[in-house]
Parts: C-alpha cells; sequence; structure tokens
C-alpha cells in the first residue's frame, strides 16, 4: 500500500511539472554576480520565489568583464557555444556559460563575447563615459539568449526582461523570430526601472535592426530618438506586458504606457508584495486570470 501511495505522488508530482509554466529571465544584472542594486536584487530574488511558486525558470545575465569567473565557478557550456552571431557585418563568437546559486537551486547563463563583456566596467569606462558600442552590445546579448534558448529546446511561455539591455527581446520576438517555434508564442513582460542611460545610441541603430529583420514601421520612433526614452518606447510597443519595476521612473516613459490602453500594466510594487503581484501578472499575460 505504501509503495502505491509513494507511485501515484510521484506521478502527480510529473504531472504537476508537466503542467508547470515556464519563465525565461532575461536581466541586466544579477548579485551576487554584480555588486547590490535595484536590479540586481530582484533579479537574483525573483527567479528564485518564481520557481518556489511552482514555475519552470531559465536565467540570463550577460558575462560582464568585471564578473570573477573562479570566485563564481563559471564554466562554459561547450555544447551551447561555438556560433557566430553577424551584427553590423562583423562576425561575433557567442559563448555561453553557467554558474549556480546554491541556496537558491537554480543556474544562471551568462552570455559572453570578448569584444562587448570583456571590460573592465558594465556600462561606462574609468571615466564615466558610456560606451559607444552599447547599442551593439544590447543586440548581441539579447540575440544570444534566444539562439541559445532555441539550443536549449526549451519552449517558455513568459519572457521577463529586466533593464534597458534586454529592452530589443520582444521586438526580435515578434518580428526576427515570429515563425520560431521555441519562442513565437512566448509573451514578453518589460520591466522598466529608473537605470536611464545617458547617452542615446547611435544614429545608425535603426538600420541595424532593419538589417535584422524589423520593419520600417517599427522603427519610426526609435529612427527619431534613440535615446532612453526611445528604446523604452520601442521595448513597450512590442511587449504583452509592462512592470514599473522603479517606484520612479522616467515621466515621458510613464505618459507613453498610459496611451497603451489594451498592454496590461502593473504599477510599481513594494518589496513585500512584488513576488506574488509578478507572478500574478504572468497569469494575467497568459490569459489564464
Amino acid at each position: 500500500m505504501k509503495e502505491i501511495l509513494y507511485l501515484c505522488s510521484v506521478f502527480i508530482k510529473l504531472v504537476y511539472r508537466m503542467d508547470a509554466k515556464k519563465i525565461l529571465f532575461i536581466a541586466q544584472e544579477i548579485t551576487p554576480y554584480l555588486p547590490e542594486s535595484e536590479i540586481a536584487t530582484i533579479c537574483r530574488t525573483l527567479p528564485q520565489g518564481i520557481q518556489e511558486r511552482g514555475r519552470e525558470i531559465r536565467t540570463f545575465m550577460p558575462k560582464f568583464g568585471s564578473i570573477n569567473e573562479r570566485r563564481n565557478q563559471l564554466h562554459e557550456v561547450i555544447r551551447l557555444s561555438g556560433m557566430n552571431l553577424i551584427i553590423d557585418d562583423t562576425d561575433h563568437p557567442l559563448i555561453i556559460k553557467v554558474a549556480s546559486i546554491q541556496a537558491a537551486r537554480m543556474q544562471v547563463y551568462f552570455i559572453d563575447n570578448e569584444d562587448f563583456f570583456q571590460r573592465k566596467h558594465t556600462i561606462s569606462d574609468d571615466d564615466g563615459n558610456e560606451y559607444e558600442d552599447n547599442d551593439d552590445r544590447s543586440i548581441f546579448y539579447v540575440r544570444g539568449v534566444l539562439e541559445t534558448v532555441k539550443k536549449l529546446r526549451w519552449i517558455p511561455d513568459v519572457i521577463h526582461c529586466h533593464g534597458w539591455m534586454s529592452a530589443l527581446t520582444a521586438l526580435y520576438i515578434k518580428r526576427m523570430y515570429a515563425d520560431d517555434p521555441c519562442l513565437k508564442d512566448a509573451k514578453i513582460v518589460y520591466s522598466i526601472y529608473n537605470d536611464d542611460f545617458k547617452t542615446p545610441f547611435r544614429k545608425e541603430f535603426a538600420s541595424k535592426l532593419k538589417m535584422d529583420g524589423a520593419k520600417d514601421s517599427d522603427l519610426k520612433g526609435i529612427k527619431a530618438d534613440t535615446s532612453f526614452t526611445g528604446l523604452t518606447k520601442l521595448a513597450i510597443d512590442f511587449a504583452d506586458g509592462v512592470i514599473q519595476g522603479s517606484e520612479t521612473i522616467n515621466q515621458d516613459v510613464l505618459d507613453y504606457i498610459a496611451t497603451k490602453k489594451h498592454t496590461p500594466f502593473l504599477p510599481y510594487q513594494s518589496p513585500d508584495v512584488y513576488m506574488d503581484k509578478f507572478n500574478e501578472f504572468y497569469d494575467v499575460i497568459l490569459g489564464t486570470k
């Protein structure tokens, strides 16, 4: 009798796991790999909390040069590495690394490339000047994540993006990966933080997106405005849901969100409740609540 009950419990767990929705987190920062910040802290605790609430998760971040690989026990995933991504007619090798946060029972995948990420700082140089190629770094990061997810053959139900470096995800899913069986049905949630960059992307940014498959009609806004505001508006245009991640964010962005009457919006949630609120918001986006 005990054996039958045990087998039944195992079967129930397996069925429950098969039905679990899959959430992909694309993060700009995660602690302990980078110093604590609002994004880094949320992107450390949120995947764990969502996993503990019965979802399956995968989590990605850039492998910035300031991340100590030995201390954090990163290692390359050979079977996922080896692809080249072409940006502006130049080949850039895609290297995938992984590490585990044992206390959270979760893995973090890292997108690496010597040209884009092997630098002393993350976004700006020693003098505080933002890197001129942050636009290309953003393109490489988003494409690197999506290509890796395809290689993993893991089909996400929701993709939750955090930080402006992940802002292009929704555009790429809806345009460049619109026919991909792993990604075409994913719902995109974009969290907006008070992390504005100050130097607009280069004027060639829109043409690079067009080369990757974006339409002219998609790019009218970003052609005119390659600032943080313009990039965030582009992310909102293609997102299935938007979250205000910081208590205070760019007012122009807030005003733009208000014009999107058919896009679900979750205003800022305090640290003591955001985990459950985000989890509920995923169900809203999926149409299950």
